[in-house]
Order: C-alpha cells, then sequence, then structure tokens
C-alpha cells in the first residue's frame, strides 16, 4: 500500500492512540532504552518529565498518585520489574529491583471496568476514584500481606508493592460492598487489577 503525506501523519497519530490506553501483555521484553536518531537521550526522557534521579519505585508512586485528570501527557507502563517511560521522542525502561517490587494497581468498580494488563500510568482510569476502601491481600496459603485503609488515586486506582513469585487473593470493600479476585507476581503476570467488583 502506497501511503501518501497525508496518510503518514494519521498512521503516525493511530500509533500514539494505540500506546494510550491500558496495555496488554508484551510478547517481547522492554528494551532498557529506545531513542531515535536526534531524539533525547535516555537520561533526558526523565529529566523532561521531571524524574530524574528518581528510582522506578519512586517513578511508579508519583505518577500513579499524581492528582492530574487523565490522560497525562507522557507515556508509562508498569511491567512486572520495570517502568517504562516516554515523552512522545523517547522512551527509557527503568528497572524494579527487589524482592517486594512487584507493583499490582487495583481498580475496584461497582458497574464499569475496562481491559488492562500492565498498568499505564498515563491513561488508565477506573470507576471509584478519590474513593475510600478496605483493602485486604492475602498470599496462597493465607498469610494476610495487606490489611489498610486506603483511598484510591484520582485515575480510581490504588497500589501497593508485593513480594515477586506469589499468588493470592485480593480482597475490596467499599461503602459496605466486597468483592474478590485472584492475582499473582510472577514474571508474566499482570500489573493492573480491574477485575474487581464490589456488590
Amino acid at each position: 500500500m502506497k501511503l501518501t503525506t497525508l496518510t503518514l501523519p494519521l498512521v503516525g497519530l493511530a500509533a500514539l492512540v494505540a500506546l494510550a490506553g491500558c496495555s496488554a501483555p508484551a510478547t517481547t521484553p522492554a528494551p532498557a532504552a529506545t531513542t531515535t536518531a536526534g531524539a533525547p537521550a535516555a537520561s533526558d526522557v526523565l529529566a523532561s518529565l521531571g524524574l530524574s534521579g528518581l528510582s522506578g519505585q519512586q517513578i511508579v508512586e508519583k505518577l500513579d498518585q499524581d492528582p492530574t485528570a487523565r490522560p497525562l501527557q507522557l507515556k508509562a507502563s508498569v511491567r512486572p520489574d520495570h517502568v517504562i517511560v516516554g515523552d512522545g521522542k523517547a522512551e527509557t525502561s527503568v528497572p524494579l529491583s527487589g524482592a517486594n517490587e512487584f507493583y499490582l494497581s487495583i481498580a475496584p468498580f461497582a458497574s464499569q471496568t475496562h481491559d488492562c494488563y500492565f498498568h499505564s500510568l498515563a491513561t488508565c482510569k477506573g470507576e471509584l476514584a478519590n474513593t475510600s476502601v478496605h483493602v485486604t491481600i492475602t498470599d496462597a496459603a493465607g498469610a494476610t500481606l495487606v490489611d489498610a485503609d486506603a483511598t484510591t488515586y484520582a485515575n480510581g486506582f490504588v497500589g501497593f508493592w508485593l513480594p515477586r513469585d506469589i499468588s493470592g487473593t485480593v480482597t475490596v470493600t467499599v461503602d459496605g460492598k466486597t468483592g474478590s479476585v485472584p492475582f499473582a507476581t510472577g514474571a508474566e503476570d499482570a500489573t493492573c487489577l480491574t477485575t474487581l467488583q464490589v456488590k
């Protein structure tokens, strides 16, 4: 198919829109850093977004808890062992290292949700923003990992750092309504949980 000069910008726009939503499972790992000719270096990407000097964990928390309405003017996706951050010209991957650094972002819902696998810190939005919730997370052996009152962020999510390579159950209670779903924190598992309905 021959692309005209009018078609090329539309193709680029379509690619950006495709990247903007909550993401599906990746088939290949993200590169450590990706730049294009004439684009800023990977370290400049973090600087341009005000994220210089932050660890992967700090970047995830800062962006997920950002009170700004979605979408944010950047790309940021949480994977099981790294966070990908981009400014539209280049992107970089910052590791999430340590035994308790699998980030699970949970968007409980009452009537409306969306599909999600890798949590987009810039675009994902849950139904219950700024809502008081009680979250209990237990592992497969029944040990309690989290038992806390929390408030969902402006994006409708609330996130927790969990041990890697475990499975268990997340239970959320909102206004007397409760829901539970399974989770896992392996190398291929989802960082975005949008299937927990409270009723």
